[in-house]
């Protein structure tokens, strides 16, 4: 399906990316990753512009053009106590600038039935204390995703996926962990890669502008004190 397709993938060395990669190349695709860790593409940063710039002259001087790109580098986690105005705006610059700046960089040599996914997350829509600047950079991304696939009509389609739980390590859960989720399973890197791919693919031409959240169903479960077995103490959440 996507032999000698293109595929540039950034945090592509570990988790969720690693495995996105993987599939791209078993499924014939050419993987351009980049990531803070070694990796068989390139090793950069993706909160410096002359990095993006030149990885982006990279993979056109390698390959001419880009069929997918998918925005997957994980941003910094900090919190309002303890995150700092430079670690704020590093999050903000791999979570949504750097995907903003790709898909400029990338413009003008898309290919026919081109498509960008971005990899958001159910923190757009909910939090925990203390998560500042990942879930500003997630919701950034999932209203850059709508905003691309208007910019980018009839060009390229522009997709977001947010993932709730997924254990990068592919353990099995069982007992509570998995029994509070809908689905009845801790989620794992396939669950997002298979989206992905989807679409990336020629089945998913009539989507663009869309964010599916693969969560198990936990956004969607209402809890209340006291109901089905949940209890809120004071100073502590059981």
């Amino acid at each position: 399906m996507f032999q000698g397709k293109v595929a540039v993938i950034t945090g592509g060395a570990k988790g969720i990316g690693k495995v996105i990669a993987s599939q791209f190349y078993n499924a014939g695709a050419q993987v351009c990753t980049i990531d803070l860790l070694k990796n068989n593409y390139y090793v950069g940063n993706l909160a410096d512009q002359a990095v993006l710039e030149d990885f982006a002259h990279k993979v056109l001087t390698d390959f001419g053009h880009v069929d997918y790109l998918i925005n997957n580098a994980v941003p910094l986690m900090k919190g309002i106590d303890e995150c700092s105005y430079e670690e704020f705006n590093y999050a903000l610059q791999v979570g949504v600038t750097a995907p903003f700046y790709l898909a400029k960089l990338f413009a003008p040599h898309f290919a026919p039935g081109a498509a960008i996914v971005n990899i958001s997350s159910s923190r757009d829509r909910m939090s925990q204390p203390q998560t500042e600047s990942y879930t500003a950079a997630k919701g950034g991304i999932s209203a850059l995703t709508h905003a691309l696939a208007v910019s980018f009509a009839g060009k390229v389609r522009v997709n977001s996926i947010s993932p709730g739980w997924i254990d990068t390590s592919f353990t099995v859960y069982d007992g509570p962990d998995a029994a509070q989720q809908p689905a009845g399973r801790v989620g794992n890197p396939m669950d997002i890669a298979n989206m992905v791919l989807y679409l990336c693919s020629n089945k998913a031409g009539f989507i663009t502008g869309e964010n599916i959240c693969i969560d198990g169903g936990m956004t969607h479960q209402m809890i209340y004190h006291n109901d089905f077995g949940w209890n809120l103490q004071k100073g502590d959440h059981t």
